[in-house]
């Protein structure tokens, strides 16, 4: 089954009445799977551990247009999710002053006007529709066998799971953020995917990766390591050649900063991690699907 022309674009702020958005050039006739939805939105949650924000959002998607008793039509899939635990009051005192290393001030230099309302637009919270439109684009790859996989690497450095929840715990005591890394791979690509210098397919997959909130690095195959390497020791594609897919597993790392936000209760996340995992993952399938 092959996607025709698959384009996604979401609307909606972090405080505003909801979030979503509109999916154009899904095949017709694919039965939705709403519990892949479900699953994908309940990792993406907050609330679901004491280091994450505590915002409580049922997250129930509501579908507005393209489908019919749950089975694609083929023509726009428009799809909203409200927010109902806002608590904008919590952000009156950043009405008349930017909040150190947010967007505040470049969407006000940007715009002449901002959401002060937890970031509005720069907020986390809008990644929410990229990770429905990823489980349906999930959905359409696994027609022809391709898997998209993400999985924390690392947070704060550590990579031993006691070690990082310590790290979380101390970090929350202390009212502290940390970074970390999510590995992700794409299995099943043909070769031949891809374009010749302005469209290469890991090019596409960077601009998909730093489209996500506090992303500050991004890096295929043996990425920065390769450069301490000579020719010799290097003997892996990482999964595309010139741009072009090479047909062997496309294996990619995503660097997320420390959250700005610090010392704000219990309504902010002390890592992006793990949540970011399932919304790396859907901006992978969503941009494999432009090239299958």
């Amino acid at each position: 089954m092959r996607s025709n022309g698959f384009r996604f674009t979401s609307f909606g702020e972090s405080h505003g009445l909801a979030v979503g958005g509109v999916i154009e050039g899904c095949p017709s006739r694919l039965k939705i799977d709403q519990q892949l939805i479900t699953d994908d939105l309940a990792r993406r949650a907050t609330g679901s551990t004491s280091y994450v924000s505590q915002r409580k959002e049922a997250d129930e998607v509501v579908f507005l247009s393209g489908l019919l008793d749950g089975v694609t039509l083929g023509t726009p899939i428009a799809f909203m999710v409200r927010n109902t635990d806002g608590r904008p009051e919590d952000y009156e005192k950043w009405k008349d002053q930017f909040r150190p290393f947010h967007a505040d001030g470049t969407y006000q230099a940007k715009y002449g006007i901002r959401d002060w309302r937890g970031g509005g637009r720069a907020s986390a919270r809008t990644t929410l529709p990229y990770v429905v439109a990823g489980a349906i684009a999930k959905q359409i790859l696994a027609q022809d066998k391709i898997k998209v996989c993400a999985s924390v690497l690392s947070i704060g450095g550590e990579t031993e799971p006691l070690k990082i929840e310590a790290l979380l715990k101390r970090c929350r005591e202390e009212g502290d953020t940390v970074g970390g890394i999510v590995h992700g791979s794409i299995t099943g690509l043909p070769a031949g995917l891809g374009e010749p210098l302005d469209d290469k397919f890991q090019a596409c997959l960077a601009k998909a990766m730093f489209t996500i909130p506090a992303v500050k690095g991004f890096e295929y195959g043996d990425g920065f390591g390769s450069a301490l390497m000579k020719g010799s020791e290097l003997h892996s594609s990482g999964g595309a050649l010139g741009g072009i897919t090479d047909g062997t597993e496309f294996t990619f790392n995503v660097a997320f900063k420390p959250i700005p936000t610090l010392g704000h209760g219990n309504r902010h996340d002390v890592c992006a991690l793990p949540r970011a995992v399932v919304i790396v993952e859907a901006m992978a399938a969503l941009t494999a699907i432009r090239f299958c």
